[in-house]
């Protein structure tokens, strides 16, 4: 199974035109039944999505469909294990707590891949390889 990063979903669901490559592959990519994701990615999604800063911003009622939509996947909750893994992680390999907290969910999750554009492709972390689809 693969973990999806929540950019995967931001780009999924961009309007901006300079996007419009990484929108055709994400759309394709969560076409995919080998999928799972957090709770924490569909949070990070729904704020980033409909912020009103953003180039063209979701109107909430789109944004809950979208994350309804992707409920489909297998969806790792935010628990005190997954808090506690997340911080052991980020003292290993020095990431951001939400970052680590991304490895630790799908960790738990049971995912080989974390699809994500934010972290170096590649490299393997906790037995997580990271993977940027848009190589």
């Amino acid at each position: 199974m693969r973990f999806v990063d929540t950019n995967i979903l931001l780009y999924s669901v961009s309007r901006n035109p300079s996007d419009a490559e990484k929108r055709k592959e994400a759309v394709a990519l969560l076409e995919c039944d080998d999928l799972g994701l957090s709770v924490q990615v569909l949070q990070e999604l729904y704020t980033q999505a409909t912020r009103q800063t953003r180039h063209s911003p979701l109107p909430h009622a789109l944004a809950v469909d979208f994350i309804e939509t992707w409920a489909r996947f297998p969806v790792q909750d935010i628990t005190v294990p997954i808090v506690r893994a997340a911080l052991q992680i980020k003292a290993r390999h020095g990431f951001s707590y939400w970052d680590s907290a991304i490895i630790a969910a799908a960790r738990a999750l049971g995912c080989d891949e974390l699809l994500t554009e934010d972290l170096s492709h590649g490299r393997i972390i906790e037995g997580v390889t990271i993977v940027n689809p848009f190589r």
